[in-house]
């Protein structure tokens, strides 16, 4: 069994957020998997099905991105998923604009959804998928960026990115992790 987590934040008032690309992704996996996220439970939206034929569950955590790790830890125990186990999705300023990202392990960064993740989980050893939502100005405040929408031209964009990153969920389900970063890694719809 896999644990698929989309970082984001709940509510409609984040629903566009640029933090909120975890949470888009899970939808679209829910939407090319044919799984709904019917219920409640260990503090966050749950969906079980198959991809694949892999048992998973998806899942966007209630608790608000700076403490998704207790979400995570609460469905990893009950379920005894270990962290490599886990694939986490999530939003990164770091990587170029209209990419994403898959990392078998590693930091946080400055990411603080990551950085509850690893607390909880006592563990970087967890498969992710970064999402880019671009970079912010110089003189704007980190929160207030990745807290807003994003442009229309910027949701061609991201829209592919967002596609990429659900069939290279499904890839690391299957366990192609190299297969997954092979085609992905490098991929820039902004350049097309």
């Amino acid at each position: 069994m896999k644990l698929v987590v989309g970082l984001g934040n709940p509510g409609q008032k984040y629903l566009k957020n640029r933090h909120n690309v975890g949470f888009m992704t899970i939808d679209k996996l829910l939407e090319r998997n044919n799984i709904d996220i019917n219920r409640e439970k260990f503090r966050a939206g749950i969906g079980e099905g198959r991809i694949a034929g892999e048992k998973v569950i998806l899942m966007k955590p209630l608790t608000y991105m700076n403490n998704s790790g207790m979400a995570v830890l609460d469905c990893a125990n009950y379920y005894d998923i270990t962290p490599e186990e886990i694939i986490v999705i999530t939003d990164d300023i770091d990587i170029p604009w209209g990419s994403i990202r898959i990392k078998q392990k590693g930091s946080a960064g400055s990411h603080n959804g990551l950085k509850s993740i690893i607390y909880h989980l006592n563990s970087q050893n967890f498969p992710r998928v970064k999402v880019s939502v671009g970079k912010k100005l110089p003189q704007m405040d980190l929160a207030d960026f990745v807290l807003s929408n994003f442009s229309q031209d910027e949701q061609k964009i991201l829209d592919l990115e967002i596609e990429d990153a659900a069939r290279a969920v499904e890839m690391l389900v299957e366990d192609s992790i190299e297969e997954a970063m092979n085609l992905y890694n490098g991929v820039n719809h902004s350049e097309l």
